[in-house]
């Protein structure tokens, strides 16, 4: 038989980035992330699974272990409300 389950509510850190705000980013991730510039404007983040891109527009993400991710911006505002 299935069950149905319910996500747990988290608080996490977010920043959109906008193709310019790579200092607010990192200010963010102080040392614990390693982020790079395409020269496309997509930021690239070193994560557990491998070098994820982040489109100008979508959200960095610090998860609920301290990890950085960067997260599309539908599924973000489907997901996430400001508090």
């Amino acid at each position: 038989m299935w069950k149905e389950f319910r996500k747990k509510p988290i608080i996490v850190k977010a920043i959109r980035w906008d193709g310019n705000n790579l200092d607010e980013i990192k200010k963010l991730c102080k040392s614990h992330c390693h982020l790079s510039v395409e020269s496309s404007n997509a930021l690239v983040i070193k994560t557990l699974e491998g070098d994820m891109k982040c489109e100008k527009g979508n959200y960095v993400i610090q998860g609920v272990n301290g990890e950085f991710y960067p997260c599309k911006i539908d599924i973000f505002n489907r997901t996430y409300e400001e508090i």
